[in-house]
């Protein structure tokens, strides 16, 4: 057809056909083929090609050879095609992805994954192509999603860490960025948070208790909860902010609609991120969907101290407390006031003392010890642990039901 509308036709029609068909299967992704109808007719007495073109499925679709990006992509605006916008991009990825992150096509198709395949090979688990499409880093299409993105060198998404003076934001000690796999901002993130995980000793008579600030597993589960459950269509950052007496892990992204903070206090868990939680599971870094806030609060069962958990409709913080920060402030307090460490003797009195007062109270709590004995807050965990470890007491219930009766 001529600009003005006339027909000049078409000398070899099939020929035609054939070329048409076959650049568009060459240089159109994804496949648009099924959604194109190629037949010839007759105008003006003229062999003509008519070209008809559905709306597909899978949009944007893009030149093989540009991608998805502002020149690979065009839409047409009245009688012109012009490049598409980011903005209508998204849309259109959004429109045919629905609402999972993960599962849409990723705007960056030239994604390397040195890092993600050392990690599967040291976890001892395949990563290849086939894999990758069981695990949703390939498509249907034939393309990366979101999801490879983020276990890609190119990923964009980053966690900050920042080391704080004293228990406020006012002096910065030290920071990081990470960025990459997040594979890889996991390991190196908990290896900054481990520095300055300091190990504090309390003597008692000879013994000596050793005592992490924080509970290594609680910060485990409060780093993957912060990595798994994100959103990722926002671009903020994963911020952990490291104080003397806390650690604090926010993550952008609200609870999943329909769950409540009672409901994750339980245990119930509903999946933002279903491949990305699927792959860390495969990994053997997360055990089971729903247990990591149990896990977290279990590891501060036997100590004053417990974590908080808060959250808004965009985001969800965790903090974990210093179990030695106020322990330590009344050591300090005690050893002034005492003026030295206990002897073994004292020792001995004060579990003999701990086993009279579980008998004539019947069950304790390691308040009772603290109060009783005028002990701090580590010293009657020693006490405790040891009377349980030597088949003296046993202790029964959890966190605030926790209890220790004599065994008879």
């Amino acid at each position: 057809m001529n600009d003005d509308g006339t027909v000049c036709g078409i000398d070899d029609v099939d020929g035609t056909m054939l070329r048409v068909t076959n650049a568009i299967r060459a240089a159109v992704r994804p496949d648009i083929t099924m959604f194109v109808e190629c037949r010839s007719d007759v105008m003006d007495e003229r062999s003509i090609v008519c070209v008809i073109v559905r709306r597909g499925t899978a949009r944007p679709y893009y030149l093989h050879g540009k991608g998805i990006r502002l020149e690979g992509v065009y839409v047409r605006q009245g009688a012109s095609t012009v490049p598409a916008t980011d903005a209508v991009i998204l849309n259109m990825i959004k429109e045919t992805s629905g609402d999972s992150y993960e599962a849409a096509r990723s705007l960056n198709q030239n994604l390397t994954f040195i890092k993600s395949t050392g990690f599967f090979k040291k976890r001892k688990v395949k990563f290849g192509k086939a894999q990758m499409r069981t695990l949703h880093l390939i498509g249907e299409d034939d393309t990366y999603t979101n999801l490879a993105f983020l276990l890609s060198e190119q990923c964009t998404h980053t966690v900050k860490l920042a080391v704080f003076e004293g228990s406020k934001k006012s002096i910065f000690k030290d920071r990081l960025e990470l960025s990459g796999s997040l594979l890889e901002q996991l390991e190196e993130a908990f290896n900054y948070i481990d520095r300055y995980n300091r190990t504090r000793a309390e003597f008692s008579g000879l013994d000596r208790l050793d005592m992490r600030d924080y509970p290594p597993e609680a910060i485990r589960e409060a780093l993957l909860n912060a990595i798994v459950h994100r959103d990722y269509s926002f671009s903020a950052a994963t911020l952990v902010s490291i104080f003397d007496d806390r650690i604090e892990f926010v993550t952008v992204g609200g609870l999943v609609k329909g769950i409540t903070l009672d409901d994750v206090m339980l245990g119930v868990s509903a999946l933002r991120n279903q491949y990305l939680a699927n792959i860390f599971y495969r990994l053997r870094l997360i055990e089971a969907y729903g247990t990591g806030i149990l896990k977290i609060n279990e590891c501060y069962d036997d100590y004053a101290v417990k974590p908080l958990i808060e959250t808004t409709s965009n985001a969800f913080k965790i903090t974990l407390p210093n179990i030695n920060f106020r322990a330590e402030e009344q050591r300090t307090s005690n050893n002034t006031k005492a003026g030295g460490s206990t002897s073994v003797t004292k020792k001995e009195e004060r579990m003999n003392a701990v086993l009279e007062l579980c008998r004539s109270k019947g069950s304790i709590v390691r308040g009772d010890v603290e109060m009783v004995l005028g002990v701090s807050q580590s010293t009657a965990i020693l006490l405790l642990r040891e009377l349980t470890d030597d088949g003296v007491l046993i202790k029964k219930g959890k966190t605030k039901n926790l209890r220790y009766y004599e065994n008879k």
